[in-house]
Formats: C-alpha cells, structure tokens, sequence
C-alpha cells in the first residue's frame, strides 16, 4: 500500500515538473520572438551609391541595307542575242555596250535612208542655185526639200530603233546573275540581268513618331548588322515628311558610304538613334528594382532603416536603369537581398559600391 502512495506521488511530480518546463520554454520563446520584431536587423545585404553619369539617350530601331541604285535589265527590242557582256558579280562602267540584239535588216534600212538623203541632198542645192536664176518654181524647190526632210526623218528613226537593240549600264554598278545566254531570243519582257550601284547604299527605317521632330536630312545614325559587331555611320538624306497613320511611324532613308563584306543588300540593320546626352544621369542596378502592376519601386537606407521609395524610370542600358525621379545623388540603395527587407527594418550593409 505505501508503495503504491510512493509511485503514485512520483507520477503527480513528474506531471508538475513537465508542466513548469513547458511553460518556461514557452514563455523563452516567446520573448525570442518579440525580441525579434523590435530590433530585426540585415546584415548580408548590399547596396548602390548613386552617382550623376554621362549617359547617351539612345533608341533601338529596326532597318533594311537596299542598294543605292538597282536596275532590272530588260530589253527595248525583241530579237536574237548577238553579243552577251554580263560579267557576273563583275563591275562594268557607264555605257558600257551589255548586251547586243541582231540589227543587220535595220542597218540596211539605215544605208538605204543615207544614200536617199545624200542624192535628195545635192538635188535640194543644186534646186537652189536654179531658184536664183528663176530656172525652177517654189513649188518644184519645196517638193524636193519636203523630200530631204523626210529621209533625214527617216534616219533618226532607223537609228532610235537601232539604239534599241543595245542594252547599255545605266551607271556604275555591279552585274548580278544573268538570265539569258548567247543566241537566246529575247521579247520585251526578259530580264537580262540586274546591275547595282555599289559605291554607296540606303538604308530605311522607321522612327516612332514621338520622335519625328529629331529625324531631319543630315541627321547622323550608327547602325550595325546580324554577324558583326562594327558599328557604320550613315547620313539621313529623306524622309515621309509625314507620319503614317496605321503604323505611327516616319519613314527615313539614309545614305550609307562605308564598305564591308557584311554590308549587303537586304541585311537586317539595327539602327541606334541617339536622342540626347544627359551629364547628370542617376543610374541605378537593375535587380535593385522590385516591381509591382504599375509602379516600381526601391528601398533606400535612411538613418540606418530601410525605406521604400516609389521611382519613374528612364533609358534603360545594360543592366542599368536611369532613374528620373525619386531618387537624388548620394542615395543608398540596396542591390540584394530585397526580397528579405521590410519597411523600417535596420539594415548593416556587407558591402557598398
């Protein structure tokens, strides 16, 4: 029976002694937690000094390379191809003679019109001498002149469609693939060949129209092309001088004089159109930035606490963004751990740059 009472005190012990620890664990960690929440405290983070920047406000705009001049060839007169000057991927000059159609029956008709005006020719001025001595009438004189003009008119027409049958290089330029070979019987609608000016290009683009007032002849762009990192000046020579109402956009064309391989008709050209330069620019890290539906926002230490300023943003570089308003020279902001941070909590900075 006493042992009973014994086992019986110890269970009831144990009891209260568990009671007292958990409670004096509770109450530990409960002043941990508030312990917490007055005094919490970062000390991993980073942060940004800001500092005015020169920065060139520039704008990305997508362009096509077109040759200066690009010409089709195509024949004046149907006919046999007599003679074939196509050098392909070749240079040829002015004038050069390209491409020559068979013309012997036009010759013919052309020597033919020569001897009639020739023989009507001396009849006209022997007529004259004859006029003066009153040998002839007016009537038998004009008669003859009448004749005269009209194989002089007669030349000029045999040797216009003479002049057809030649095909010659509107300019200076590049010969493209040809499509005929010697022999071929061409109409008026074969393409011989393509030529292109090759000492200078256009290059088209289009500039959102906000931006229209800054695009004038003589403007200077920088423009660069898929599989080279050159950067090539080019000169605005024309615009639309008018923005297009479905797109929004002014058309531009400029000139471009530079030679490189990558330079190319019908290349993609990406087009940097600088607006203007700003020598008191706040760049600030782009991971600084949290972003919210339509706002973005920073946290900037104040007296040792972090504080979450709403900013507007500018020209974006890379990974760098200006920032407009908000924010002034001298500011700290924090570049990492962000996410970690909320307002008025104290913030021990690991490392500024």
């Amino acid at each position: 029976m006493a042992l009973m009472r014994h086992m019986k005190n110890n269970v009831y012990f144990n009891l209260i002694l568990a009671a007292i620890l958990l409670m004096g664990g509770s109450c530990s960690g409960s002043k941990k937690k508030n312990a917490g929440k007055e005094a919490p405290t970062l000390s991993f983070i980073e942060g940004f000094i800001l500092h005015p920047t020169v920065v060139d406000e520039t704008i990305g705009i997508s362009g096509t390379l077109k040759p200066f001049e690009e010409t089709v060839l195509m024949p004046e007169a149907a006919g046999r191809v007599v003679l074939l000057n196509l050098p392909e991927g070749e240079f040829v000059k002015k004038g050069t003679l390209l491409v020559k159609i068979f013309d012997l029956d036009l010759q013919a008709q052309l020597a033919k019109a020569q001897t009639q005006y020739t023989i009507g020719k001396e009849i006209l001025d022997r007529q004259a001498e004859l006029l003066k001595a009153d040998g002839i009438s007016h009537v038998e004189y004009d008669q003859q002149a009448l004749v005269v003009s009209s194989a002089k008119n007669d030349i000029d027409l045999l040797k216009a469609n003479i002049s057809k049958t030649e095909v010659l290089a509107p300019y200076d330029g590049v010969i493209g693939l040809r499509n005929i070979s010697l022999g071929a019987q061409v109409t008026l609608t074969t393409p011989l060949a393509t030529i292109r000016e090759s000492d200078k290009m256009k290059l088209d683009f289009a500039v959102p129209g906000k931006y229209s007032q800054l695009i004038h002849k003589g403007t200077k762009v920088k423009f660069s092309v898929e599989g080279d990192t050159n950067k090539y000046n080019a000169e605005v020579m024309a615009t639309e001088e008018g923005i297009d109402q479905n797109t929004r956009n002014l058309k531009a064309r400029a000139v471009v004089t530079a030679h490189a391989p990558a330079l190319t008709p019908g290349a993609y050209a990406n087009v940097q159109l600088r607006l203007n330069e700003n020598r008191n620019a706040l760049m600030i890290p782009t991971q600084c930035i949290i972003m919210s539906e339509r706002k973005k926002t920073v946290i900037v230490s104040k007296a040792g606490k972090a504080v979450f300023v709403p900013i507007q943003t500018g020209v974006r570089q890379s990974g760098s963004l200006e920032v407009l308003s908000g924010l002034n020279a001298g500011d700290t902001v924090v570049t990492t751990g962000v996410l970690f941070i909320k307002p008025d909590m104290k913030l021990e900075f690991a490392k500024v740059k």
